[in-house]
């Protein structure tokens, strides 16, 4: 008899990943009544509320209730997945309420279930979002900054073996046309992720400003490269929560980061709504 914990085991070195997020999206399927999902959402720190916006949620299942999934790791962070309505399009939107860390120690077949899940479960694009230091003094906490490219400092990849991969233009020109038509106030930045979980050093912020990032934090990469690889269009957008170290005097600190996503929710939820509308 085959052991069904063990095969949706993503730490186990012979499980095979795309067979889970497959056995992942057909829970999926199963709970909300959809055949399929068209865009995937993945919630930040500091997005929680502002997913609120994008539209009618339809179902709502724990995580721990599909293959792969955890719970939630990070205060402020939603154990759930929700389906939810693209306005009244007949489509629909899978958001993640939470996503894995590559310092959490699950592996990096973990951190990116979620994307390699929702291109099972048929989206064609994903929105990643996250909570960021800013190393532009003038991006002040609570403001969106349109992801162009990324520094991968994690020394990891979600891609095993030949698995050759051109990330080119792997944030979407399009999609940020869309969302800069949306709010032509958007900046554009170089997302630079680290390991984690200590936040950066004043040194290695000035570091990743010498490499030309313009924001630090400790997501998104890994998600996008596998994003890439599975064939979907991504959006990358993050929110400066605070100023990176030795850009501000003030310590770092993760409450300093949620009040930042709550004063910013309703800008940032209106955003996504429209994007994901448009996309």
């Amino acid at each position: 008899m085959t052991d069904t914990a063990a095969v949706h085991d993503l730490t186990d070195p012979a499980a095979d990943p795309f067979a889970v997020a497959e056995a992942a999206a057909e829970v999926i399927r199963e709970r909300t009544g959809a055949a399929r999902h068209d865009v995937a959402l993945v919630l930040g720190s500091g997005w929680g509320q502002a997913g609120d916006l994008v539209g009618e949620t339809l179902a709502t299942i724990d995580n721990t209730d599909v293959p792969g999934f955890a719970k939630a790791a990070v205060e402020g962070h939603s154990g759930t997945m929700r389906s939810v309505a693209i306005g009244d399009t007949g489509r629909r939107a899978l958001v993640y309420g939470t996503r894995t860390h590559f310092y959490e120690g699950r592996g990096v077949r973990s951190v990116v279930h979620g994307i390699r899940t929702a291109a099972a479960a048929g989206c064609s694009a994903v929105v990643l979002t996250n909570g960021c230091g800013g190393l532009d003094p003038e991006w002040m906490p609570g403001t969106p900054v349109l992801i162009s490219d990324h520094i991968n400092l994690t020394s990891a990849t979600p891609l095993e073996g030949a698995t050759f991969v051109d990330l080119t233009d792997l944030y979407s020109p399009r999609l940020r046309a869309v969302a800069q038509e949306v709010d032509p106030t958007l900046d554009e930045g170089v997302y630079v992720q680290f390991r984690g979980p200590q936040y950066e050093t004043p040194a290695e912020v000035r570091m990743a400003r010498t490499l030309g990032g313009d924001l630090v934090g400790m997501s998104t990469a890994l998600e996008a490269v596998a994003a890439r690889h599975v064939g979907l269009e991504v959006l990358g957008i993050s929110l400066v929560t605070n100023a990176a170290a030795g850009i501000s005097p003030n310590p770092l600190s993760h409450e300093e980061v949620l009040e930042a996503g709550a004063a910013a929710a309703d800008r940032c939820g209106r955003l996504l709504a429209t994007v994901v509308a448009r996309i």
